[in-house]
């Protein structure tokens, strides 16, 4: 048998775990938009820029969804669901990233703030959604 709160966190997981699929398919779709959309007509940064955050409006969407709909035990508990999908996030981009030959150098180029890529805002969006959303929703 499994104690109760175990089988409780580990099923809220593997939610949190699926949901992260439409995510996943969410900013693939994003980011084929970018490129094949509105890249030729506004710039290569612009697009970046503007596709970061449709993307974190997309994701804000998802969030609120999930966290309404299975809401984490505790704030400590949304904070962990939020690094797990930052984790799997992060494994996904830089695994398929290297599979696909680009060089540590691309890879981290749209986490340079300095040169206005503002990619880092997703993961630290998938990071902090599910807390600030399982607060909001809570009050």
């Amino acid at each position: 048998m499994c104690n109760f709160a175990i089988c409780d966190s580990v099923n809220i997981f593997l939610k949190y775990f699926i949901a992260w699929f439409p995510m996943l398919i969410l900013a693939i779709l994003n980011g084929t938009l970018r490129e094949f959309g509105f890249k030729k007509y506004v710039g290569e940064l612009t697009a970046h820029q503007l596709s970061t955050v449709t993307l974190l409006i997309l994701f804000a969407a998802c969030m609120g969804f999930m966290v309404k709909k299975f809401p984490p035990e505790s704030s400590t508990q949304a904070l962990w669901l939020g690094l797990f999908w930052m984790v799997l996030t992060l494994i996904f981009e830089f695994g398929f990233g290297k599979l696909r030959g680009n060089s540590w150098g691309k890879l981290l180029y749209d986490y340079y703030i300095w040169k206005g890529r503002i990619w880092v805002f997703i993961p630290i969006a998938l990071a902090i959604g599910p807390y600030l959303f399982y607060r909001f929703l809570k009050n």
